[in-house]
């Protein structure tokens, strides 16, 4: 027999629908009408992270670094991989504006640059096609991601816009290359300005709390600094000049990117303070050695103000930089985190 779910958003609004045992939390709320934000439906991308807080139920496989042992044991799911075994009582990190009752079909895109920016490190820039329904406008929360479908090769892959909302169907993705990678092989030896693309609708909760007056702290490992990017790029936008703290890490300086663009976002922003964090530095060096997390570690033990902290990076940055929040105060309803599966 089916069991009943209850979901709430972040803003407190509350949704309710049935789910059979058979069926995926995710499955079952698009089956009533609510299409909740969703890439892979494989438990691989965590664009559908819950917390359930009341009921039994079991997972499908799913990505250990998108959900680890500890974050299980404070009841972390994934919709797309959850069955109840009893009614159940989810809460969701998005606001309910955020849930659709239908599902944008995904949009072409060409790509208009493709370039190696530091050791490891690509740059994309993609433009969308005319679309009937939407021109070449492409709406989104700064901070939220995308996938991109090479639809020739079946590949998928989620990344976080570097740019702004805009009205010109322009989309910028930092990308890091992995050996062996499939997407990696396609952008280093196979993809050319002119190649098509498939772009998802827009998906994810990540992003800046506007309502909070807190000095803000990004923590980024890598391309992690992509969200941060459209976030800053927005406040310097909008002429917003909140404290805020920024700290890039990276392994080498041959790995350093966005410097110029880094520079000019902390010129258009004055509160804007930003660390590059070296992890394995040459004796050259003359910026910060460790990794983001120490360099959050020394800024939050003489901070005056608690601030609320993002996290975007490799799971071990992530989890390694919520301790350290969490061990100087920070309350973890104030923690916000993006993990790279």
């Amino acid at each position: 027999m089916p069991h009943h779910i209850t979901l709430t958003t972040h803003d407190g609004k509350q949704i309710d629908f049935n789910c059979e045992p058979e069926q995926t939390v995710q499955d079952a709320a698009e089956a009533a009408g609510f299409f909740l934000p969703a890439l892979c439906k494989a438990g691989s991308c965590g664009s559908c992270l819950g917390r359930c807080t009341q009921g039994d139920y079991h997972l499908d496989a799913y990505s250990p670094s998108l959900l680890s042992e500890k974050s299980r044991e404070h009841g972390d799911v994934l919709l797309c991989c959850t069955h109840p075994d009893s009614d159940l009582q989810l809460t969701a990190p998005y606001k309910a504006s955020q849930i659709q009752s239908g599902k944008d079909a995904p949009r072409s895109a060409e790509i208009v640059s493709i370039e190696l920016i530091a050791e490891r490190t690509m740059r994309l820039v993609l433009q969308l096609l005319p679309d009937a329904q939407h021109g070449i406008a492409f709406e989104f929360e700064c901070g939220q991601f995308v996938e991109l479908d090479v639809f020739e090769l079946n590949l998928q892959r989620a990344y976080s816009m570097a740019n702004t909302p805009n009205w010109d169907g322009r989309l910028e993705f930092l990308i890091r290359l992995q050996p062996q990678g499939q997407f990696s092989n396609y952008l280093q030896h196979t993809a050319q300005i002119g190649y098509r693309l498939k772009v998802s609708a827009a998906a994810g909760s990540f992003g800046i709390q506007e309502q909070s007056l807190a000095p803000r702290c990004f923590v980024a490992g890598g391309t992690g600094l992509a969200p941060f990017l459209s976030i800053l790029r927005r406040m310097a936008d909008w002429g917003e000049d909140h404290p805020t703290q920024l700290f890039l890490g990276v392994n080498n300086e041959q790995e350093i990117f966005c410097q110029d663009e880094l520079a000019a976002l902390a010129e258009a922003i004055p509160q804007l303070h930003v660390e590059i964090c070296v992890w394995q530095p040459s004796e050259a060096w003359a910026g910060f050695r460790g990794t983001p997390a120490d360099a959050l570690r020394a800024y939050l033990a003489t901070a005056e103000l608690l601030p609320d902290v993002f996290l975007c990076g490799p799971p071990l940055l992530v989890e390694a930089a919520t301790q350290v929040a969490v061990d100087a105060g920070v309350n973890p309803e104030r923690i916000f985190c993006e993990r790279f599966a």
